[in-house]
């Protein structure tokens, strides 16, 4: 046989096999029907085992045993996306635990954001709460998220990224730990000013103190600056050491706002070497509601150590035709080696695709949270 047959030959195993996965999905359909009537799971993990290791065993060698694997793991899964989607029409989709609002009642809200008076965090409060705020401050991220978790605020202000430094971990594992909630998102962008008490020049400074991120976002600057550094829990906790000291040998770096607010002087602006960076700040609840706008959904999945698992839980975002537009991995505490992923994508919570993976990613991966569901900030 010449190239030519060999491809029609092809062509006619393709147009077999398109035949019968037409035939096959049908079937599924009946399946999907009589597991609603009865109640029954989509996802039967111990019944694929069997199904997978009986396909194999019809092949020849082990080359062809490994694509057989693959190709029915891929067969079965769009078998069970079509039964989720089938669930929805009969409408045995189920609602999720999470209340949809037209609006939060921000007016007698109380926010509590990490740092200092003058903190990023501020700035990002009082653009999303208004000038007005009731407002408090505590020292660390985790204060925050037990007062809220407590019931002392009703929201909390919490940086989550930055646009040159990356994710903020803490923040990931917080939200893992804590029943709280994201319930919106503002970003803010950063300009860090070096700032000092008045009267001080740059021959005067010895030590510049600063958040070490900021300390990292300012590097170029600083290269050329023969000046210890100093990390510290937050720009404006820098700031206001600064005042305290009363020290011209002392310089801070934090935002415009903080140096309004202690009254230094700022010598330089924008000493961070990216004139576009920018931190995303998130709004968190410890109550399960989300706006009847919503366009952004945030989770976090457990998966099995093995291979395939992390594509497997993908693919509900691609066969459901969701967006996704960021995964973070966090180490799971004590298991070497695990993870588990947080997941940004569009979506609402009541529309049907979404639902549709979700229900799927909670029946096949090991572990399933929904963070919250949020407009998006641009």
């Amino acid at each position: 046989m010449d190239l030519l047959e060999l491809r029609d030959k092809i062509d006619e195993i393709d147009s077999e096999i398109v035949r019968l996965y037409e035939e096959r999905m049908e079937v599924c359909k009946k399946v999907a029907e009589y597991k609603i009537e009865n109640g029954k799971q989509v996802f039967d993990k111990e019944r694929e085992k069997q199904k997978i290791s009986k396909v194999k065993s019809l092949t020849h060698n082990d080359f062809n045993a490994h694509g057989i694997e693959e190709l029915f793991e891929q067969i079965m899964a769009m078998s069970r996306k079509l039964q989720y989607s089938l669930l929805d029409d009969y409408g045995a989709n189920g609602k999720l635990p999470f209340i949809e609002v037209d609006s939060f009642d921000t007016k007698k809200a109380r926010v509590v954001f990490q740092g200092a008076d003058g903190a990023y965090s501020q700035a990002a409060m009082i653009e999303y709460f208004g000038e007005n705020v009731n407002s408090f401050h505590v020292d660390t991220f985790r204060d925050a998220m037990l007062a809220i978790d407590e019931g002392s605020a009703d929201f909390a202000v919490l940086p989550i990224e930055n646009s040159t430094a990356g994710a903020v971990n803490e923040i990931y594992d917080l939200l893992d730990e804590f029943e709280n909630y994201i319930v919106g998102e503002q970003i803010i962008r950063i300009e860090h000013c070096l700032m000092a008490i008045p009267g001080t020049t740059l021959d005067d400074i010895k030590t510049v103190y600063s958040h070490p991120q900021s300390l990292m976002q300012s590097s170029r600057f600083l290269k050329d600056m023969p000046w210890q550094q100093v990390s510290m829990q937050n720009n404006a906790f820098a700031a206001k050491k600064v005042l305290d000291d009363n020290d011209k040998t002392q310089a801070a770096i934090a935002s415009e706002y903080a140096a309004k607010l202690y009254g230094l002087e700022i010598l330089k602006k924008g000493v961070n070497h990216s004139n576009t960076n920018s931190t995303r700040f998130i709004i968190v609840s410890n109550q399960k509601v989300f706006l009847k706008d919503a366009n952004k959904i945030s989770i976090s999945v457990q998966v099995a150590h093995e291979s395939g698992s992390l594509y497997r839980t993908l693919s509900h975002f691609i066969y459901n035709n969701l967006n996704m537009n960021r995964i973070e991995s966090r180490p799971l505490e004590g298991r070497n080696w695990e993870y588990r992923f947080f997941i940004d994508f569009d979506g609402n919570l009541s529309d049907s695709a979404v639902k549709n993976c979700l229900r799927g990613l909670r029946h096949e991966v090991a572990n399933m949270k929904i963070l919250g569901n949020y407009v998006c900030a641009k």
